[in-house]
């Protein structure tokens, strides 16, 4: 895999490699050692997850998503913002795109920077979820965005033990063994929310997260506290713009929409994946 030409791509605080795969340069079964070891942060590039752009019969190309401890993810939200204006800048494809992923089609369109993208409807809403409330919280919901998210509205946000509680809930029983990312928030307004969380595969904080804010924003819309569109602030201070049609925990038409940023195009050396 030496001389690999690949992107590093960033979404609202979410950091990604980007590759172009087609040619299957990258074996199936080695993708999730490849992501393991490129992901390690001073150790080799660093990121959040690896995006492997394959072949379609269907759609545009598909791909598969990979979060940075190798484990394969059926969605990430911002990711799917990098990868189409990744596949919009090489050709793959145009402005406007359908791309297969395991959640479903993805719809998205490319306006320099800014990416918009339609998300696999919602489902799975569960309210009020038996969780060893702590301090501060106001709610915990579930609703399942392409991956699972459980939202935790909260009193205060900035000094909330985001890492600590975020690990409780991602690994808690009602969740096993699959898990679940964890996203705590405050609504500012009808149309901003404030959010932090915790991803599972990355187990930590990350700065961003698309399918969570489209989460937060949901579950927060059936509780009648927001309406759409609604801006949400991420950690990494960027804002995530979401949209929505439906009411009562059914969704439709729910877009997610924010900027992207090419970090950097190299070619992988032998020694990044020792």
């Amino acid at each position: 895999m030496e001389g690999l030409e690949f992107w590093k791509m960033a979404g609202s605080g979410n950091d990604f490699v980007v590759i172009d795969n087609r040619d299957g340069r990258v074996p199936e079964g080695e993708m999730s050692y490849f992501v393991s070891r490129v992901c390690r942060r001073r150790e080799s590039v660093g990121a959040d997850g690896v995006i492997f752009i394959i072949p379609s019969d269907e759609y545009d190309f598909a791909w598969r998503f990979f979060n940075a401890d190798g484990g394969e993810a059926e969605m990430c939200g911002n990711g799917t913002r990098c990868v189409a204006r990744f596949a919009y800048l090489n050709g793959i494809a145009g402005q406007q795109m359908t791309f297969g992923t395991i959640a479903g089609p993805i719809s998205a369109e490319v306006k320099g920077r800014v990416v918009k993208v339609r998300m696999p409807n919602p489902h799975g809403l569960k309210q009020d979820l038996e969780l060893d409330m702590r301090d501060g919280w106001l709610f915990a919901d579930f609703i399942n965005t392409g991956v699972p998210h459980v939202v935790v509205r909260v009193e205060e946000l900035d000094n909330h033990p985001v890492v600590q509680e975020g690990r409780m809930i991602r690994r808690h029983p009602l969740f096993s063994p699959e898990g679940t990312n964890a996203d705590f928030i405050t609504v500012e307004d009808p149309n901003h929310i404030h959010m932090r969380t915790y991803e599972r595969g990355v187990e930590d904080e990350t700065l961003a997260c698309g399918t969570g804010a489209i989460a937060s924003a949901l579950t927060a819309a059936v509780r009648g506290l927001v309406r759409s569109p609604v801006e949400v602030k991420t950690r990494g201070g960027e804002i995530l713009t979401i949209h929505f049609n439906g009411k009562g925990g059914e969704f439709q038409e729910v877009w997610l929409e924010g900027s992207t940023s090419i970090i950097y195009k190299a070619h992988l050396h032998k020694e990044a994946i020792l």
